[in-house]
């Protein structure tokens, strides 16, 4: 009997629960709005020019001999999880059966 209610509570643990979205509270339309501008310009432009100056910076270290490879290894974690950051979401929302 104690074995199947450990299992039970084990199972609860793993099993996902759905997640409900709320509305936006009333009077946040123009902070959601600046928020979404922030996220397009910081995700869009800007993110790619950081990008390509921080994979530059990384090239031109490994040029001069001066390779620090836990920056290298930084950079390319940092590109992979900001470009990859939507497919990722949906990959572990597809896996919790949210989405």
């Amino acid at each position: 009997m104690r074995a199947l209610t450990r299992l039970a509570a084990a199972a609860a643990l793993f099993l996902p629960a759905a997640a409900h979205a709320q509305a936006d509270p009333a009077g946040s339309g123009p902070i959601v709005a600046a928020l979404s501008w922030m996220q397009g310009t910081l995700l869009g432009t800007v993110a790619t020019a950081v990008a390509v100056m921080a994979v530059a910076a990384v090239g031109f270290m490994m040029l001069t001999g001066r390779m620090n490879w836990r920056f290298g290894a930084t950079v390319i974690i940092g590109c992979f999880i900001l470009f990859g950051a939507a497919s990722i979401v949906g990959g572990i929302q597809q896996a919790a059966g949210v989405g």
